[in-house]
């Protein structure tokens, strides 16, 4: 129907056919019919409009739908290598047990060992877990007093297919135990799998060689060593130091299993790419674009940070590759970018094909260069998993990496292709919205804590006399400055069989007591609380809280033995905390660094900036990609927005607002500021300066951290990782790697350096720093009552007061003064 038929058919002059009261002149009828015509023309015109906007948004979803590839290719299956052989000889000479077993003893497994002898088994490979790995091990594991337990925890990477699982556990124990009632028994999981009489004479090294079944194997998994010790046959005393046993670090795990060939899917992502349950470390290699751009080099840095976000606490090796050949067995390989930036793509079998250098759908139209497209494929003989992003344009590439990068979004994807049309970004969380540290607000309970896990923390149980404190994060936020008047009320209930004039309750922060209670519930069970005052220092960025349950029975075990699991104490999730504090934070300080401060601030990196030269090296690179992953480790949220330039494309405008990281060698550093700051700086054919000295290295192998106010805000900072030389920026690389090194950051500067060919992590002491503090302008980043910056003004410059007392006291002596003359003269009249 025509929009002007309507008001026909409704025409108001019918009305006069019929008889009324009212009459109307002319004039009026007339304006009321054109004003009713009208009305009617419009309320008709709004639904046409509003169907034709749902039309052409139709339509456009239409046009945005693609077709798939017509002949989909199978989905790609990872083939694992097979492991190296293991050394031949990994104890001292030993029984015949303690040798490792030969792998594949029988005929049908010899048959399957052999490479392609089974279509769908790889050969039978060996793998063996040293104690010593575990930080908690050390020289050894001991295991003191009648009754001990030392626990050792370890994972089952997802591609093993089990054949048999052996422990190998080399000990040392006390000469005076007695052989008929001492022994040393193993349990995986809780299941005992082997024991042994701890029988050995003059403390000699004894050896239990156990079968584990594989079915007791789990994805986590915990090995418990039990030492029953006695040293008498009738009483022995549990604090007798006589009664020990050590379990040697070069005690061992061996794994006999079929590597399992993979097949790949979005919808187990991140795995193969990381699996967070490998025992070694996870290994991904970059292929290089045949020529480096801004959009390339924030890609990379992005899925670094998400894969350090991915790695958490767990290892991760990362390299640079310019071929597919270069890449080893196993490792994973990441391929970012457009075809024209990455030409290897044509080389690759991929469910999406391509036809004039472009991605085509089914339909063989090119895909938009707005879309973006994630493909899972092989290379080098199906050894080496592919994670592909990419697009037709930066912008897709930008949209696939970032869907990869959101958790709640990326669940959405499966199979081994993924185009991604539209997506919905994550926002920016607010700059002090930290998901593993304490609540913005300064009221909170102990549930709105998050545990281990990032679950939220609920009522937990402890048991036994010697039962293992209750302990959580109470990181503190890095600006956070605590006054007086921090409490906590701790909510808590124990068993009815405690003795309460024996057992007591005690809180800690990082190991030391800050108050506790007797327990004096006789019937137990009940909930109690305590009143505490947190100390505002105690509180740092690093710091974990401590509620120990120091419990006692009622009644004393037998011949002093404690029968103590009818014991537990519980730590409710009610617990409170009241906080009183204010931001305030002084820049430039390295030590802030340690939690990724200000960079971190918000979580998602939005605030943050890298530069780096033009025609930026391997080293360089390699140090951007070591500098992104402990950004991400130090940060969670939703999204990552971290930004990456060359000095010649860096904006003004994210000179002036962002926190910035120059990375580069001293020859063409992009920020050549930084060296004409006060304090510590390398110069001109290896030369160094502090202050009014002046040196010359030959070589400088030194990488140098120097943090500064920005020279375009002073409200942000800028970071320099640089080096004379690229051997100076392995050393920035280690130091961004390695824990032991990283979290000795202090003050405005450091200079790293190390003798050693190929120093190891665990020796810190094969590095020497330097650190220096001679920052010539520093800003204090306050947001706090005028009264309490008054206060602080006064604490950082306490010399300004016995001079402010002496002029504020002579200022009233003459005031005081001339009031005395007046009076005096006025006496006179």
């Amino acid at each position: 129907m025509k929009p002007n038929s309507r008001p026909k058919v409704i025409h108001p002059a019918g009305s006069r056919r019929r008889s009324h009261p009212l009459r109307l002149s002319s004039g009026a009828i007339a304006w009321l019919l054109l004003s009713t015509q009208v009305g009617v023309i419009l309320s008709s015109l709004v639904p046409l409009a509003q169907a034709q906007s749902n039309l052409q948004k139709q339509e456009d979803q239409l046009i945005r739908q693609f077709a798939p590839p017509p002949a989909p290719l199978p989905a790609p299956v990872y083939q694992p290598a097979p492991a190296p052989p293991p050394a031949a000889d990994y104890t001292a000479p030993a029984p015949a047990p303690a040798q490792p077993s030969q792998p594949a003893s029988d005929p049908a497994e010899r048959t399957a060992s052999k490479p392609g002898a089974t279509a769908d088994r790889l050969p039978l490979s060996q793998y063996v877990y040293e104690f010593n790995r575990d930080p908690r091990v050390g020289n050894s594991l001991q295991l003191r007093g009648t009754y001990s337990e030392a626990r050792l925890k370890f994972t089952r990477p997802r591609n093993w297919d089990l054949k048999s699982v052996k422990a190998l556990i080399r000990f040392q124990h006390s000469p005076a135990l007695l052989a008929n009632r001492s022994n040393l028994t193993v349990r995986v999981n809780g299941t005992s799998v082997g024991s042994v009489p701890l029988n050995r004479k003059q403390s000699q090294t004894g050896q239990i060689l156990v079968n584990i079944p594989p079915n007791l194997i789990q994805n986590y998994n915990e090995l418990t060593l039990v030492a029953q010790q006695n040293n008498s046959p009738t009483c022995s005393d549990p604090a007798d130091q006589t009664l020990w046993t050590e379990i040697l670090p070069n005690s061992r795990l061996l794994f006999d299993f079929y590597p399992k060939a993979i097949a790949l899917d979005f919808s187990h992502y991140p795995y193969p790419l990381f699996d967070d349950l490998s025992l070694d470390a996870n290994q991904v290699a970059y292929l290089q674009p045949n020529q480096i751009n801004e959009s390339w080099l924030t890609s990379i840095a992005r899925f670094q940070a998400g894969m350090g976000r991915l790695a958490d606490f767990r290892p991760l090796e990362s390299q640079l590759v310019k071929k597919l050949d270069e890449v080893p067995a196993n490792h994973r390989l990441v391929i970012i970018g457009t075809p024209q930036e990455q030409p290897t793509l044509k080389s690759l079998k991929l469910p999406y094909r391509m036809a004039d250098n472009q991605f085509i759908d089914g339909s063989k139209v090119a895909l938009p260069e707005d879309v973006g497209l994630l493909m899972l494929t092989t290379s080098r003989n199906s050894n080496v998993p592919v994670l592909v992003v990419t697009g037709n344009g930066p912008e897709g590439v930008a949209k696939a990496l970032q869907f990869l990068l959101q958790p709640q979004q990326r669940k959405l994807a499966t199979g081994a292709a993924v185009l991604v049309d539209q997506l919905s970004e994550a926002p920016t969380p607010p700059p002090r919205q930290w998901a593993r540290y304490l609540p913005e607000e300064n009221s909170f309970q102990l549930s709105d804590l998050k545990d281990l896990n990032d679950q939220p923390i609920q009522d937990v149980t402890v048991r036994g006399a010697y039962a293992p404190p209750v302990e959580f994060n109470f990181r503190a936020l890095p600006d956070d400055r605590f006054k007086r008047g921090n409490t906590m009320t701790l909510v808590y209930s124990h068993s009815p069989q405690v003795n309460p004039r024996l057992s007591t309750v005690e809180v800690r922060i990082d190991g030391i007591p800050i108050g506790g209670k007797r327990l004096t519930s006789e019937n137990g069970a009940n909930r109690e609380s305590v009143n505490l005052n947190l100390p505002e220092d105690l509180i740092q960025p690093t710091s974990k809280m401590q509620v120990a349950f120091n419990l006692v029975p009622k009644e004393p075990g037998e011949c002093g033995r404690v029968v103590d699991q009818q014991l537990w104490g519980t730590v409710h999730g009610d617990t409170r905390f009241n906080l009183q504090r204010d931001q305030s934070v002084k820049l430039p300080d390295l030590k802030l660094l340690q939690t990724g401060y200000p960079f971190t601030a918000p979580q998602d990196l939005s605030t943050t900036a890298i530069a780096l030269p033009d025609n930026p090296s391997s080293s360089e690179l390699e140090t951007l990609l070591e500098f992104s992953e402990r950004l991400g480790r130090l940060s969670q949220s939703d999204g990552i927005q971290l930004q990456v330039y060359t000095v010649g494309t860096l904006p003004e405008p994210v000179r002036q607002r962002a926190n910035l990281v120059g990375i580069g060698k001293r020859e063409h550093f992009p920020f050549p500021e930084v060296f004409q700051s006060r304090g510590f700086q390398i110069g001109d054919l290896f030369g160094r300066r502090s202050d009014q000295s002046q040196v010359q290295t030959l070589p400088d192998t030194g990488g140098v951290v120097k943090q500064i106010l920005s020279p375009w805000n002073g409200d942000r900072v800028l970071l320099a990782l640089t080096a004379q030389t690229d051997a100076g920026l392995d050393r920035l690389k280690e130091l961004l790697a390695y824990d032991s090194l990283f979290f000795r950051l202090k003050d405005d500067t450091v200079v790293i350096n190390t003798s050693e060919k190929n120093p190891s992590q665990y020796k810190p002491d094969a590095w020497a720093m330097q650190f220096f503090q001679e920052a010539d302008k520093t800003q204090r980043i306050d947001n706090s009552t005028p009264l309490t910056k008054a206060s602080r003004f006064l604490q950082d410059h306490w010399y300004f007061l016995p001079t402010g007392i002496v002029t504020a006291s002579l200022v009233l002596y003459g005031v005081v003064q001339l009031y005395l003359k007046r009076v005096a003269v006025g006496d006179k009249r």
